[in-house]
């Protein structure tokens, strides 16, 4: 039976793929809201003309043709091309640009290219030209990628134009407003129609916007933080009584430093709209523009703030700013490590004259660079870690341990390194990680687990640590439900209530946990297995 003709269901013959097409339709918008009708009544209609019949739809709403990023049709579409999957023979695009709109012309014949390497043919139905990769068709259709490409451009550098004009007439422009201000919509007329909330958006294109102050409270708020701003308070006290407080942003979160920075800086509460101070053209990346560039209208808002006040809150944040060169910066620092005696994170942010320790770790990498630049090397910080590390490694081989393991078992398991989390038969996960011996005056022998924030439920393997860190006492293994909060703090006595089970070597624990996934999982597939019990009738 070596010839015998073996039928793959999932796969159909040439000569009926040749007579199937899927459509790719998209909109670049979302207020296009009869596009994608009609770009299928025109491809419904070529389908007819040329014989084919459409089985599979592909489609991209309100997602631009700059990129394929976020075009979850398209990608769909060459995923099933690549693996074999497409059981048809063409792909039916209204025209060119619905293809994309790709600066890089070469991107859009290369996702045909991809079509074309597995005997799929693109046709274009509302163009005037045949696909049919003679020379004139090459010569036309790289002609409409280029006009494509340049009407994105031409239409960017408009719409930006027209943006800039709306702007310098106190309009918002787009983008969050601050706290304690609200977006009003009004028409051609300036009538106001509504207000908008987080996320919205105008949809007439003959509407505008414009920003009005918020509620009574909201407007104390803001009066409430300047003053204490001006009295001294810092930045993280007024996060920490607002928060206390129960009051929450505009976009109903807590407060953050960050947040209280950038409504301190906000001109709109002096009745000012600042606009293009960042430009993300054609999808690329953003790019700050120079003071130069950014537009600036004056009293278009009602003010909140007094200017006298805003000043002063922002000459106080521009003290703040360190501009030194790094050398300075390094010798601010070994000044500081002379005085103190030691250095941390808080050391650092506390010190005046010196830039925040966010601003040296983008300088100089990492702490433990920057501190190996200044010949602090021998602190507990940096014992820490490079402590941490050692266990951080051993974790990554007991995973390869107990991956090799599952495998032995019959069962598939992958190891994600980023959250240190193993999953197995894409149904169980593992979670490693490294629990610290802690001792209190008058308190027993304590253990502390960090939760990272990404781990699924199912289990948690641990090495716990012996008197003062320094080695191992034994593995642990735990059900993750049982670690609720960010650390979960282990003793001899809770250890039952928190299903803590203890293992002498790393070797026990996998056999045990292995027979545990096991068993788990075949009990679960007898159980789907299983012929439902018929439900009692009311009738007999």
């Amino acid at each position: 039976m070596a010839n015998a003709l073996i039928v793959h269901r999932d796969r159909l013959p040439q000569t009926q793929k040749i007579i199937r097409a899927a459509q790719y339709v998209r909109m670049s918008t979302d207020h296009q809201q009869y596009s994608i009708e009609n770009q299928a009544a025109v491809i419904a209609a070529y389908a007819q003309l040329h014989k084919l019949s459409i089985v599979r739809t592909y489609r991209d709403e309100g997602e631009s043709g700059l990129k394929i990023k976020n075009r979850m049709g398209l990608t769909e579409l060459i995923e099933d091309v690549r693996s074999g999957r497409a059981d048809f023979g063409h792909v039916l695009v209204l025209d060119v640009s619905r293809w994309g709109r790709f600066q890089d012309i070469d991107e859009s014949a290369h996702y045909e290219f991809i079509c074309k390497q597995a005997g799929i043919k693109v046709a274009y139905c509302a163009e005037q030209f045949e696909n049919d990769g003679s020379l004139i068709s090459h010569i036309v259709k790289n002609i409409k990628r280029v006009m494509a490409a340049e009407f994105s451009r031409e239409l960017s550098a408009k719409v930006h134009a027209a943006e800039c004009r709306l702007a310098r007439l106190g309009f918002k422009m787009g983008g969050p407003v601050g706290y304690g201000l609200h977006r009003l919509v009004v028409d051609d007329k300036f009538q106001p129609k509504g207000f908008l909330k987080a996320g919205e958006q105008k949809f007439l294109a003959t509407d505008r916007v414009i920003v009005r102050p918020g509620t009574a409270n909201q407007i104390a708020i803001i009066k409430w933080i300047f003053e204490e701003f001006l009295k001294g308070k810092s930045q993280k006290a007024i996060v920490r009584e607002l928060n206390l407080r129960g009051v929450l942003t505009n976009r109903g979160q807590p407060w953050t430093a960050t947040v209280i920075g950038a409504l301190l800086r906000n001109e709109a509460y002096i009745g000012n709209l600042v606009w293009n101070r960042v430009s993300q053209k054609l999808k690329g990346n953003k790019t700050n523009n120079p003071r130069a560039l950014w537009i600036r209208s004056e009293g278009c808002v009602e003010p909140i703030i007094d200017r006298d006040v805003f000043q002063r809150a922002k000459r106080i944040l521009e003290e703040y700013r360190v501009n030194i060169s790094e050398e300075e910066m390094l010798a601010r620092l070994r000044k500081v490590l002379l005085k103190k005696g030691s250095l941390s994170r808080s050391i650092i942010d506390a010190t005046p004259g010196l830039p925040r320790c966010q601003t040296y770790v983008r300088h100089f990498g990492t702490l433990r660079n920057l501190y190996r630049l200044i010949g602090y090397n021998r602190t507990k910080c940096w014992d820490d870690r490079q402590a941490y590390q050692r266990w951080a490694d051993l974790n990554l081989r007991h995973a390869a341990l107990l991956c090799e393991a599952f495998e032995k078992a019959g069962r598939r398991a992958s190891f994600d390194p980023s959250i240190a989390c193993l999953r197995v038969n894409d149904a169980v996960s593992i979670g490693f990680g490294v629990a610290k011996w802690r001792m209190h005056e008058g308190r027993p022998v304590r253990w502390t687990l960090r939760r990272r924030a990404r781990w699924p439920a199912g289990w948690i393997v641990a090495i716990r640590l012996g008197n003062n860190n320094e080695s191992i006492l034994d593995y642990i293994l735990l059900p993750s439900p049982s670690l609720t909060s960010n650390y979960l703090w282990i003793s001899e006595r809770s250890r039952s209530a928190h299903k803590v089970e203890s293992f002498a070597t790393f070797e026990e624990l996998a056999r045990s946990l292995v027979r545990r996934v096991n068993t788990a999982t075949r009990a679960a597939s007898t159980k789907r297995g299983r012929p439902k019990r018929p439900g009692r009738s009311g009738h007999h």
